[in-house]
């Protein structure tokens, strides 16, 4: 079974092989380069990207030139800048691949299209936007109500191994929204009590 087959199932399970087939002529296959951007703030890119193997991060450029990392990405994820699709404005945010990344990639139009021709594509459409939100949202309470050594905390109890496991700690730090200096004496901390 096609990578994006078996994720589209993930949220539509009812999706015939007719139904996939309309996507299936759409997509092409994408190639990122260690530190190559699949997006760059100031850019439009409508496009949404299956990592089939590798990992990317997604990150913002505050004015000052600090670069704050809100989201990592790995095999099985989509990735877009999906409000970029929406509004169908310039991009605000980078997407960056960390690792030689394998992606297959299709036009946001031809969801769209989809949309309109085929249930199942709406209603793949309408559960990826609640998701979305959903994980936007619990990202955004992290970051206003926990301090750092509760992110930790809470990065530690979700589950999320690949990103304590496959990026580098600089990176966590800043997914974090702390230095290097202090990731490392949270660790040292949490690591204590156990």
């Amino acid at each position: 079974m096609h990578p994006l087959l078996a994720y589209l199932r993930r949220f539509v399970p009812a999706l015939t092989e007719a139904e996939w087939q309309l996507l299936a002529r759409a997509l092409r296959p994408c190639h990122l380069a260690r530190g190559q951007h699949f997006v760059q703030a100031g850019e439009y890119r409508p496009e949404i990207a299956l990592v089939l193997q590798g990992s990317c991060r997604l990150y913002y450029l505050r004015p000052s030139g600090e670069e704050r990392t809100t989201y990592f990405f790995f095999e099985n994820h989509l990735l877009a800048d999906y409000p970029s699709c929406l509004s169908g404005q310039p991009s605000q945010l980078n997407i960056q691949a960390l690792t030689d990344t394998e992606l297959v990639v299709f036009d946001y139009a031809v969801l769209r299209r989809l949309y309109d021709e085929c249930p199942a594509y709406e209603r793949f459409g309408r559960v990826l936007a609640e998701y979305h939100l959903l994980g936007t949202d619990a990202r955004l309470v992290e970051q206003l109500m926990l301090s750092p050594e509760e992110r930790y905390r809470a990065l530690l109890a979700s589950g999320k191994t690949k990103i304590l496991a496959r990026i580098p700690q600089h990176l966590v730090a800043n997914y974090l929204g702390v230095t290097p200096v202090s990731l490392s004496r949270i660790r040292a901390r949490v690591a204590r009590e156990r």
